[in-house]
């Protein structure tokens, strides 16, 4: 059972209960995050101008990093035998002249579905009378490829819990080694600590003031989406990619 914790609408992180589960496969579900969800990313740079001070290889590698959104119905992915076409590949072109800072989104996709996601990532700063011409192709790919094709950060962590005994003989003793968020009117808080997550804070202080117990069958859930796609796009695909494998695993079996 997956249960929604937390949205954060501005940086789409998403965090979510994986209630009745496993460390493995909160682990699997992971590992598929980041390494088998395709995205867009520039594969290639074919510089015509280029007289900045940043070398067409930085300049490449710089590119390549630049997270574009990705539309997976559009395209296929691209077959190492395969050439660029349109069904696997998409261009986008970058004209500049100094004295200016060249930013992601003066990149000009061919397709208005590609386009940076972050706009504002700076790509190299041309002095007066340099100029920098490129067209790049961008294809679809999977970050266990290549870093660049990770749509985002995912971790996970136990469910805690904690029980709270402020009526201890050594809590004078040992208040000051909580952390103050941990307090509520001069009391230490458990609603407070599972909050704000104070959970490693608390944990090893001392077990009669506060016990903190992990359930090893809920798992909270973080997904980090670097703008690609959405974190629910992102786990609906990984969690598609994850029942393939798990077919195609039970069916060798038989």
């Amino acid at each position: 059972m997956i249960k929604l914790l937390d949205k954060d609408k501005k940086s789409g992180r998403v965090t979510f209960l994986l209630d009745d589960s496993t460390p493995a496969f909160a682990n699997a579900l992971r590992r598929t995050i980041m390494e088998s969800v395709p995205t867009m990313a520039i594969e290639e740079v074919e510089f015509k101008k280029n007289s900045g001070v940043l070398y067409d290889e930085m300049l490449a590698h710089r590119l390549g990093l630049v997270p574009l959104s990705t539309d997976l119905k559009g395209y296929d992915m691209k077959k190492p035998e395969d050439e660029f076409n349109a069904k696997n590949s998409v261009k986008l072109v970058l004209k500049a002249k100094g004295p200016c800072t060249v930013y992601a989104d003066e990149l000009q996709s061919k397709d208005p579905k590609i386009k940076p996601a972050v706009p504002k990532i700076p790509i190299v700063k041309l002095l007066k009378g340099q100029e920098l011409e490129l067209e790049a192709t961008a294809i679809l790919g999977t970050g266990k490829e290549h870093v660049k094709f990770t749509p985002g950060l995912a971790w996970f962590t136990y469910k805690a819990s904690s029980k709270v005994n402020n009526a201890h003989k050594d809590f004078d003793k040992f208040k000051d080694k909580f952390p103050p968020q941990a307090f509520k009117d001069g009391k230490l808080d458990a609603k407070k600590i599972e909050e704000l997550n104070l959970f490693d804070a608390c944990d090893g202080i001392n077990d009669e003031i506060v016990k903190v117990e992990y359930d090893n069958t809920k798992f909270i859930v973080n997904i980090e989406p670097w703008g690609q796609l959405s974190a629910q796009d992102i786990v609906a695909v990984a969690a598609d990619h994850l029942t393939e494998l798990l077919d195609e695993f039970a069916g060798k079996l038989k």
